[in-house]
């Protein structure tokens, strides 16, 4: 199942000639199992080579990577073709409205240095899976009107959830991906 959550972010983000740069921004959904690593192995089985840089803290949030400054520095770099970004699962409207905002701010410094922003769409815990609805219209929303790509693992990871009746994809906590 990761590897379909992994085609879905990737699509055609794949280069024919030079290998792409990935900047994947976040918390620990996006670290546990090293979801970049995953990534590159994932472009190696179809012959492409891809570059990954992870900036992934806990409970970070994209204000706390804004606020940081870090992010800032990487992006004006003008290293990256893409920037992957995530956050809590944000259904709530304090959570809706960072991503928009920052998700503004940061799709700024993309544009100004030829990066496309990718809203990497992540999910809620199994405990709060009534709120997945909330989840994909606001990572939807923020992709929208950042006039960003948006990856929808976490509008695939509900639909295998319902097909499925599975609980597999979550981690024994609840809420990180299993393996």
């Amino acid at each position: 199942m990761r590897y379909l959550l992994i085609l879905f972010l990737a699509g055609p983000l794949f280069s024919q000639n030079n290998p792409k740069q990935f900047l994947f921004v976040g918390n620990s959904l996006t670290y546990t199992n090293n979801l970049p690593k995953i990534f590159e192995n994932v472009a190696a089985n179809f012959n492409e080579t891809i570059n990954t840089k992870s900036l992934c803290y806990p409970n970070y949030a994209l204000e706390d990577h804004w606020e940081e400054g870090k992010l800032q520095k990487l992006i004006n770099t003008g290293t990256y073709d893409y920037v992957i970004v995530q956050q809590g699962p944000s259904s709530q409207n304090e959570g809706k409205l960072m991503l928009i905002d920052y998700g503004k701010k940061i799709k700024a410094l993309c544009s100004k240095n030829n990066s496309q922003l990718v809203f990497f769409m992540v999910w809620p815990s199994k405990y709060y899976a009534n709120t997945f609805d909330g989840v994909i219209q606001n990572y939807l929303l923020a992709s929208q009107i950042n006039k960003a790509l948006v990856s929808p693992a976490g509008e695939v990871w509900k639909a295998y959830e319902l097909e499925n009746n599975l609980e597999n994809l979550y981690g024994v906590d609840g809420f990180h991906p299993s393996k």
